[in-house]
């Protein structure tokens, strides 16, 4: 009897493709991902049924159609350490409709994009068995919220392949720095408006729509749109020092701001310059009234509706 395949003993990779399914043979030395909470579904798809009529009673069985794979996971949201040198995860990011832009020495920025969106290939061995998904494209959920380390979410989808019997490679994860948790001392602003909030949480999904279109020529994963949204929860203030009904009421556009982090190498910037103030709702926490607020990133020129800045 064989010994038993341990769920815990894994390694996952990660590469851009060059070509669009084309496997770009991720190393565990240059692109080995520090994963959390992952979730693998290696066979999605339909099933056909058959529906015959045969004589007598019993099962026709069924084709499997538009097979495909999906992988979610969550990563730490860290800087590199090195300012214009870019994190350990910002291939996964790109793959998610996100552009990368390094300056070196001084940063690297993250904006949306609305066309030719990028691609990649995910290794995933677990005890010694491989699973490839390629031409695999993403949804992503920043994640910040006090008192606990801040995560970027994501789900991908891909293009299905066979898995196979092979050796787990050696992985280096030494480019994933440890985060900083979003506290009072590790995130020195957050504002609306221009106006300090005491912020509970925070969160920026980048509200990607993606789809399989597997078709005679083609199959491919694709995002199609985006919608994103920005919610938070911060204390309440008097209506006279802010006032987000007055600001849902009027549609009106206000600029966020959220910068966690200290040192060069280590600061994290998320700004949404023209984001569209919605319905906000009440609650309370600890018996302190607070505000949950969601606003709409809106573009004031094309693709300008976020940026994520390491310095």
């Amino acid at each position: 009897m064989s010994a038993p395949l341990y769920w815990k003993d894994k390694r996952l990779l990660f590469g851009i493709e060059a070509t669009y399914g084309v496997d770009p043979g991720p190393t565990g030395a240059a692109n080995a991902i520090l994963a959390q909470e992952v979730t693998l579904k290696p066979m999605e798809g339909q099933d056909q049924e058959r529906d015959l009529e045969q004589p007598g009673m019993g099962a026709n069985g069924s084709i499997p159609t538009e097979v495909h794979s999906t992988l979610s996971f969550t990563t730490d949201l860290s800087a590199s350490g090195a300012a214009g040198t870019a994190p350990a995860w910002g291939p996964l990011l790109r793959a998610c409709g996100v552009a990368e832009t390094i300056t070196p020495a001084t940063s690297v920025a993250y904006t949306p994009v609305g066309k030719d969106h990028e691609a990649g290939t995910f290794h995933l061995n677990i005890s010694g068995t491989r699973y490839v998904i390629r031409g695999a494209r993403g949804k992503a959920e920043l994640m910040l919220d006090a008192q606990a380390t801040p995560k970027i979410k994501f789900d991908f989808t891909g293009l299905f392949t066979l898995p196979t019997d092979v050796a787990a490679p050696a992985v280096d994860l030494v480019s994933w720095v440890e985060p900083l948790v979003v506290s009072h001392q590790n995130t020195p602003t957050f504002t609306i408006d221009g106006v300090g909030f005491v912020m509970k949480t925070a969160k920026l999904n980048l509200g990607n729509k993606v789809e399989t279109r597997f078709l005679v020529g083609a199959e491919r994963v694709l995002i199609v749109d985006k919608s994103e949204l920005f919610e938070t929860t911060v204390e309440a203030k008097p209506l006279a020092d802010y006032n987000p009904f007055q600001k849902a009421l009027s549609m009106t556009q206000v600029p966020v701001e959220l910068v966690h982090g200290t040192q060069a190498g280590k600061i994290v910037t998320l700004n949404l310059p023209t984001a569209q103030m919605q319905r906000p709702s009440l609650s309370q926490s600890q018996d302190i009234k607070e505000w949950p607020l969601s606003l709409v990133p809106r573009p004031a020129t094309e693709n300008a509706q976020w940026s994520l800045i390491l310095t």
